[in-house]
């Protein structure tokens, strides 16, 4: 790992996925997680203030990037939930099937490196009565948007983490194995090849 992404990625990721709109975005989704709880991508642990100390019993963080664990500790010291956080990566996750009554992710598939295989590892761990509560930015629907986001994604990438801005997220749960039973999609304020957003909750397949 060179110094970029060693000490200014990460900062620089923190400070974006931390604005006002994305925090607002986040704010609608997380608080609906209930029971034991697996988030996934949880870097400098921006959505645990988001989280209801009488709905969730813990949290379990998976991420890659070790460098961002000690943020995310500091900020779960504060939430009244018992947090772990772990740095591996979430296309391996390390519980055992059906462990999990929720699972969070938000702005995170985008720079998975395979990220069906990372949403069916998140299938196998997940209850079947629990739901997968997701917030991600992705593929526009508007075709001159999106010709700027395969455009721009193959430059993007390198300096953004591996980032995508140009992934179908509702068409990746579902071949992964999930039904999609809320779903919302917008622009957030900003550059259109990275804003469109989508949110809601899936369940798997019966």
């Amino acid at each position: 790992m060179n110094p970029y992404e060693r000490y200014v990625l990460p900062k620089m990721i923190d400070i974006a996925c931390s604005t006002g709109n994305v925090m607002k975005a986040r704010s609608k989704i997380v608080p609906q997680a209930l029971g034991k709880l697996l988030e996934i991508g949880i870097g400098s642990g921006l959505n645990l203030q988001f989280y209801d100390a009488n709905k969730v019993s813990s949290i379990i963080g998976v991420d890659p990037a070790a460098q961002m664990q000690s943020l995310a500790r500091e900020r779960a010291a504060d939430i009244g939930i018992p947090v772990e956080v772990i740095a591996v990566d979430v296309k391996g996750i390390h519980a055992d099937t059906d462990q999990f009554d929720t699972i969070v992710m938000t702005f995170t598939l985008c720079s998975i490196d395979d990220p069906v295989a990372a949403l069916r590892e998140m299938a196998r761990v997940l209850k079947p009565s629990g739901r997968l509560l997701f917030c991600e930015h992705g593929l526009a629907p508007d075709s001159s948007v999106e010709r700027w986001q395969h455009r721009l994604t193959p430059f993007w990438k390198p300096i953004a983490g591996g980032c995508h801005l140009d992934r179908d997220i509702p068409a990746l749960i579902r071949e992964s194995g999930f039904v999609i039973d809320e779903l919302s999609e917008a622009y957030l304020p900003g550059p259109r090849p990275m804003s469109y957003v989508y949110s809601g909750v899936a369940q798997q397949l019966a």
